[in-house]
């Protein structure tokens, strides 16, 4: 089991390593944490977005494990582009994990979900605003950490200009064949540690024959050489499966990537298509 943790700006400790739940139903995904948790994970990744805290929280006050010793995630709507809607939010998010704080709370998008890569504006204020609402959380001990999820460069400025606490997190699409290079090293240079969702692309990346002779070459899976490549990169990465025998093997990622191979690796084919998907490849996923 992948243990490693990063700490973030405020010294809070990160399981390096994370479920991710999207697309698991709130019926379903107690049972999912459970699972994952008495297997050794400790970082479980949800969002308001999901429809699934409630039972991210069941699972988690259900393990039998300290508290402390699980560390939740949770997002902040794309939507809520004002103060009192994100407040709002963060206290219902709470009420619905059953947990006394949340270990880290970001907002999903700079724009809603409606207007990803279809409109020209950033919000600027409407962030500022959400920022304000978590910094507020923050501050009065609701969350233990605050950030961010697939913004540009210039939405991370536009924070940073006027926020009191800084982001701490920008989680993205990261998975080879799609490695925003260029951000990841702006934000790691601001201190802002990088969070990578869907690191197998969707289930692009096992289709693709490169990758397929890299994991070979390793005696890995192609998911388990997609998970390795984001967390040597230095990035918090969130396979997400319902599946326990695929959590299991999603943890068996202790061997090494070669620097060449990294090399490789970082500058395969961009997928260009991801089909039925949804997604929004530019910056991030549409959930």
């Amino acid at each position: 089991m992948f243990e490693k943790t990063i700490k973030l700006a405020n010294g809070v400790e990160v399981p390096q390593l994370a479920l991710g739940t999207w697309m698991i139903d709130d019926s379903d995904v107690a049972e999912a944490v459970g699972a994952a948790i008495k297997m050794g994970y400790r970082h479980i990744d949800t969002a308001q977005a999901y429809g699934n805290e409630r039972g991210v929280g069941e699972g988690v006050r259900a393990s039998g494990i300290d508290r402390d010793q699980i560390f939740v995630t949770t997002k902040v709507a794309a939507e809520h582009k004002d103060y009192k809607s994100a407040a709002d939010g963060i206290e219902e998010s709470l009420k619905k994990l059953g947990l006394d704080y949340i270990d880290m709370m970001i907002i999903h998008s700079p724009q809603p979900w409606v207007e990803v890569n279809q409109s020209d504006n950033r919000y600027i204020e409407g962030n500022r605003e959400a920022w304000r609402a978590l910094t507020d959380a923050y501050k009065a001990g609701k969350i233990r950490a605050i950030g961010v999820s697939n913004f540009l460069k210039e939405d991370i400025d536009n924070l940073w200009e006027v926020s009191e606490i800084k982001p701490m997190v920008n989680q993205v699409l990261c998975h080879i064949s799609n490695t925003p290079i260029d951000l990841i090293e702006y934000c790691q240079s601001k201190g802002i540690i990088m969070e990578a969702y869907s690191p197998v692309a969707h289930g692009e990346a096992l289709k693709n024959e490169k990758i397929a002779e890299i994991a070979n070459k390793y005696g890995v899976s192609v998911p388990q050489l997609c998970i390795r490549y984001d967390l040597q990169l230095g990035m918090i990465t969130l396979p997400k499966t319902a599946n326990p025998e695929h959590m299991k093997s999603n943890a068996d990622v202790e061997f090494e990537i070669s620097a060449e191979d990294m090399e490789i690796l970082k500058n395969i084919e961009h997928i260009k298509d991801y089909g039925a998907h949804g997604f929004f490849p530019v910056f991030g996923g549409k959930l």
